[in-house]
Order: C-alpha cells, then sequence, then structure tokens
C-alpha cells in the first residue's frame, strides 16, 4: 500500500528477517535517489514512536528517504516479544532491513542509521559492518548490566529479556565514526555515563550533546525539537545530497 502527497510517499512494505515477518513504511522525498535513513525503535517501542514518525517527516523535507520498521515480537511484526528478543535478533533485523533498501532502484546508495535507546545499540553494534555514512543515537545503552529491570517502563508482564541474554557492545565501538550521540542528564533508564563511554570509544568526527534535564522518553516539547534540528543536521551533513 502507497499513501502520498504532493511532496512524499508512504510505502508499507512487508519483509523477512529469517523466520519472522516484519512490517515496516518507507518515507520518500520527491528527490531522485535519494539517500537513505533506517530507524530503529527502543526496546519496548515500535515503528510507530512519535521520535521515529517526525524524524521520518523532517528527513524527507531535506531530501533524505526514511524507513522505520517493527523488530520481531513488537508492533505489528509477528512472534513472542519474550522468546525473540536478543541484541544479536535485533542487528539481523536491522541488516535485513539495510538489504531490503540496498535492493531498491529508487534510493542512493548512501545509508545512515538512527536508533533509540535500544535501538541506538543496534545501530551501534551494526554500522561497521553495514559500512553506515552516518549514524545517530538517543540514550543508548552500551550494555545491558548497567540497566535495573524494574526501572524499564515496560508494558504489564513483558519480560526484561536481557537477564537472559546480557549484551556489551564495547567492541563494536572502536573505530565507529561519523556517530552523534544525544542523551539526556535526566535520564532515568540508562545512566549518562553510557553516552560519555560511547563518544570516547568513538572516532572523529563524533559529537555528543547532552540535553539538560531532559530524560529518557525526551517528554519535553523544547527538546523534542532540538533533537530533530540536531539529527537531521548531522545526516545532512554526511550524507550526499542531491538538489531539487
Amino acid at each position: 500500500m502507497i499513501k502520498s502527497t504532493k511532496k512524499t510517499i508512504v510505502e508499507e512494505i512487508l519483509f523477512s528477517s529469517e523466520a519472522y515477518k516484519l512490517k515496516g513504511y518507507l518515507h520518500l522525498p520527491p528527490s531522485s535517489c535519494p539517500p537513505v535513513v533506517i530507524g530503529c525503535h527502543g526496546l519496548y517501542s515500535d515503528k510507530n514512536s512519535p521520535k521515529q514518525i517526525e524524524l521520518a517527516n523532517h528527513c524527507n523535507q531535506n531530501n533524505i528517504a526514511y524507513f522505520r520498521f517493527d523488530h520481531r515480537g513488537c508492533g505489528e511484526s509477528n512472534a513472542t516479544f519474550e522468546m525473540v528478543t536478543s541484541l544479536s535478533a535485533r542487528c539481523m533485523d536491522l541488516k535485513a532491513a539495510v538489504a531490503l533498501m540496498k535492493a531498491r532502484n529508487d534510493l542512493g546508495v548512501q545509508i545512515a542509521l538512527f536508533g533509540s535507546s535500544m535501538g541506538g545499540t543496534v545501530c551501534l553494534a551494526v554500522a561497521r559492518d553495514i559500512k553506515a555514512g552516518a549514524v545517530a543515537t538517543w540514550a543508548a545503552p552500551v550494555r545491558s548490566n548497567d540497566l535495573v529491570p524494574h526501572q524499564e517502563n515496560r508494558p504489564h508482564d513483558t519480560a526484561f529479556p536481557f537477564e537472559r541474554n546480557p549484551f556489551d557492545i564495547t567492541r563494536e565501538l572502536a573505530g565507529l565514526r561519523n556517530t552523534l550521540v544525544l542523551h539526556g542528564d535526566a535520564d532515568e533508564i540508562v545512566p549518562i555515563s553510557h553516552a560519555h563511554e560511547i563518544h570516547q570509544r568513538l572516532k572523529a568526527p563524533k559529537k555528543l550533546v547532552v540535553l539538560p534535564q531532559s530524560d529518557h522518553r525526551l517528554s519535553n516539547p523544547t527538546d523534542q525539537k532540538k533533537f530533530i534540528h540536531l539529527v537531521c543536521d548531522w545526516f545532512k551533513t554526511y550524507l550526499k545530497l542531491k538538489t531539487k
């Protein structure tokens, strides 16, 4: 199914990651063969995250396509969350999305990644393998053992999967470039120390932006607007864009 306006096209896409059926939406700007940003949602979120929809709209205004999708066990993608959720599984989902975008003849060769919270961890873990042109993250954890399960804002009776499948992406951060790290210093879920560690381990060009008094959900409207502009400007800087 394709929905369009005078300026953009939003295409519903069904695809597979291993044995799992996933669903996503590709936001296409009016420009020819634009670069594409692939977005990864947080642990208990889905493709309809307000941050991702707003970011998709702003990317389109800057001649950048945006693909948002549900990881396995989330949103409209099938499988039971507790049975399929792990860092490696989500990395496989992202790689499947990357392959899907690379196979299209209406997109350019440049791919960037955006991830919120756990989605940021997934993007950082995969970025070198897929040769991402740019990466931006919000509130991404480096490792799971610093996260307190009862602090996670999760649906009722939903398990915290990383007690069973812990992760640490320290090795994956080495040598990663063109990365924007965003975090709120009032984050109640992921300690601000994770943002500083990520930034310290990256190679230039890189940037760390800490939003004062901003929480994990980025609930302050002023911070939301600043976040959108920072991320879009980062992608505009490190992706090769065509003029209209």
